[in-house]
């Protein structure tokens, strides 16, 4: 409950912070040209980004007959967590990871590599698996889409900032100083508010994986696994398109100290002790 309520307070931080921006650069004109052009982005994105990153990924579908166990495991999962069954993809990828995407449950799809699968135990898998299905069932694509909307919106005003100077309330070129500033630290503040988000969301999918499938302590040692065999081992298609780090269960392209203010997820060690505290308690730490 509480990292719901820290998603709608950082919500609530970029909606203001796009306000008080757009105020600031391009009044009301420019406000509405550059959410506009941020929605539709956007809107294009919420629609076709499964099949988009599908893509990307180079995944192919997979089913009961292609790969009868693993295909079988997430419909005893997607059951377990009333949901309607997923599309299902494997990734031919020896760096170890798994992703959600959809719009709503009713299109969603759930995609693996084959490293991940070579490294872990059939009861961590599910415990990655069932993470997957806690994003799904969290609708968490739609707050992603909602938070990158009002982050491009953003840099939109930034940009029209850049070609067209900010003006006060009256009409007025602004400081050019401080335009330059707003320029510069707007998006900034925006990307630092998304990871923000998409880490609380992280938090909520463990705990909502970990009752997915009943097993904390399965879940835990997946993300140890993963992140110790993960560590210098390059995920190509990441690399390629680091956009998509955010929707893996480990990001690709996480690093410490200032880096980590980045990051969209949280540190493996407090992930994993938080699912251990679950274990041992039946609560989630909050």
């Amino acid at each position: 409950m509480f990292n719901w309520f820290k998603t709608a307070l950082l919500m609530a931080a970029i909606t203001g912070l796009f306000i008080v921006v757009g105020g600031m650069l391009g009044g009301e004109q420019g406000m509405l040209m550059a959410l506009l052009l941020a929605f539709g982005m956007n809107f294009f994105s919420y629609w076709f980004s499964d099949s988009m990153v599908l893509k990307m990924m180079n995944a192919r579908e997979v089913d009961e007959t292609t790969a009868p166990h693993f295909y079988r495991m997430i419909a005893e999962l997607a059951q377990k967590a009333n949901l309607p069954m997923p599309r299902v993809y494997l990734i031919e990828e020896s760096a170890p990871n798994a992703f959600a995407t959809g719009r709503n449950p009713e299109n969603a799809a759930v995609a693996a590599t084959t490293g991940i699968l070579q490294i872990l135990s059939e009861r961590e898998i599910k415990g990655v698996m069932a993470h997957e299905l806690a994003h799904v069932k969290h609708r968490d694509i739609l707050i992603s889409t909602i938070s990158a909307t009002m982050a491009g919106a953003l840099s939109a005003l930034a940009n029209f900032a850049m070609f067209f100077g900010g003006r006060d309330s009256e009409g007025r070129p602004s400081n050019p100083i401080a335009s330059i500033l707003v320029m510069i630290l707007a998006p900034l503040a925006a990307s630092l508010i998304q990871m923000a988000i998409s880490r609380a969301r992280e938090y909520e999918a463990d705990r909502g994986g970990a009752e997915i499938c009943g097993d904390p302590s399965a879940l835990a040692s997946a993300l140890e696994k993963i992140h110790n065999y993960a560590t210098g081992r390059q995920f190509d298609a990441v690399e390629h398109h680091p956009e998509t780090a955010q929707m893996m269960i480990m990001n690709p392209l996480s690093g410490g100290g200032i880096a980590g203010l980045f990051s969209t997820h949280p540190p493996t060690e407090d992930r994993v002790s938080r699912l251990m505290e679950m274990a041992r308690t039946g609560m989630y730490p909050v």
